[in-house]
């Protein structure tokens, strides 16, 4: 570890809560260069719902390299590119009825952020955007504008305006309605808030503490903004491509956003890529006026496609995870129940599931010894007091519950016995 210690700059974050330098994966295990294995419960914050190095798409990335196919191409055409987009086609958008121009963004979330922003104010010729208390939308400046987490916003060194916050479903306790709140704001001229080119909402906030919004409240957000004509956006970056179960997270909810940004495991394996979903009337953008060196990463076109044609051809995996969903609620429950004096409370939807402790820094205490035991899990929520279950879609039974009993000793271990199961809201 001394190279890193001593070369790479202090922002790195991750290597600090999993400290040993790993060399291999596959499916929902990691490797070190000691070989000791680990079971993945972060699947790289979202980004590989398909696990590690499917063998069906790394069998199609390494044809493509010794076919010599190109790898960067900017916003040039490229045959990897059109099958990729064949298949988004046909297998995602078509089957859903869904009418959405593809915007190929810079290779991460926050950049899809960064377009939808300035596509919602360009179309609408208006400035402000709103955003949820515990949202979180990326790292620059414009994604920290609808991001609310302080400490990440104070990273900005300038003022981040031309946002409001409003509370997220259920953010102050029931009695207090934000969509209410909403509605005086965009009702009232004389309110102070100039009407909003945007409203921008993640429907599951995974770094935000694992609290996800019912489909009556996104029903009514929906409806409230169409009043108004503010364009609704939706953050499908972490929980989208099957998270929660179908590919879009919204798809319950019957809603249909104006434009939705997607990356992390929209690329299949892990490569980078992001994507914006534009409704047609909404695509106004001038040629280059949103661009980015590595727009065109053709190795994520066909990692992508590989993973859209084996797992999206029906509803087999979405199916999966719902099963393996109540199976995971089902485990998570009985061993709250089974350590009370933790106080833990479970929430979430399909394969994004969290524990909330009230106790300060058990959450944290037990990721860290959770990775002694060869488990890979963070934290989330404001006060990191959540610990966040993201496990691959591709898991099987066998290592959902390997992975809950290494939990289950880590709670022991640190002395909390039994305690009373709260279910979350949403």
């Amino acid at each position: 570890m001394e190279i890193f210690d001593r070369l790479e700059s202090e922002v790195r974050s991750y290597c600090r809560s999993f400290p040993t330098v790993f060399t291999s994966a596959l499916g929902y295990h990691l490797v070190d260069e000691a070989g000791r294995r680990y079971i993945d419960f972060f699947s790289g914050a979202g980004t590989l719902n398909y696990g590690h190095n499917h063998p069906d798409i790394k069998r199609e990335l390494v044809d493509y390299l010794q076919g010599d196919g190109v790898l960067h191409s900017l916003d040039m055409a490229t045959a990897a590119k059109r099958r990729f987009l064949e298949f988004f086609e046909s297998l995602i958008l078509a089957p859903r009825r869904l009418d959405y121009k593809v915007q190929f963004c810079g290779p991460t979330g926050t950049n899809a952020v960064e377009a939808a922003l300035k596509l919602a104010r360009k179309a609408t010729g208006r400035t402000n955007v709103v955003y949820f208390s515990r949202s979180y939308h990326g790292m620059t400046l414009g994604a920290l504008a609808v991001t609310a987490n302080a400490k990440k916003r104070s990273g900005a060194g300038v003022p981040l305006a031309f946002t409001v916050a409003v509370p997220y479903e259920n953010d102050l306790g029931p009695e207090v309605d934000g969509l209410v709140y909403l509605e005086g704001l965009l009702a009232d001229s004389a309110g102070g808030v100039d009407l909003p080119a945007a409203v921008i909402v993640e429907t599951v906030q995974a770094e935000g503490g694992v609290h996800s919004a019912s489909w009556s409240w996104l029903r009514r957000l929906d409806q409230l903004v169409r009043r108004f004509g503010v364009l609704l956006i939706v953050d499908d970056i972490q929980v989208g491509c099957g998270r929660t179960g179908p590919f879009f997270s919204f798809e319950p909810a019957g809603i249909l956003p104006d434009l939705v940004t997607l990356s992390k495991s929209i690329s299949g394996i892990g490569l980078p890529m992001s994507l914006l979903l534009i409704r047609p009337q909404l695509d106004v953008w001038s040629p280059g006026e949103h661009t980015g060196t590595f727009r065109g990463n053709n190795l994520a076109f066909v990692a992508g496609a590989a993973a859209l044609s084996l797992f999206w051809r029906d509803d087999a995996l979405s199916r999966e995870v719902e099963r393996k969903a109540a199976l995971l609620e089902a485990w998570a429950e009985e061993l709250l129940h089974s350590h009370p004096a933790a106080r833990g409370e479970l929430r979430g939807r399909g394969l994004i599931q969290g524990i909330s402790f009230p106790s300060p820094g058990l959450a944290a205490q037990l990721a860290r010894a959770a990775f002694d035991r060869g488990l890979i899990i963070e934290t989330a929520g404001r006060a990191d007091e959540v610990l966040k279950i993201l496990p691959p879609l591709i898991i099987d039974e066998a290592g959902l519950k390997a992975g809950l009993e290494r939990l289950e000793d880590c709670l022991r271990s640190l002395g909390c016995e039994a305690v009373e199961l709260g279910r979350g809201a949403g």
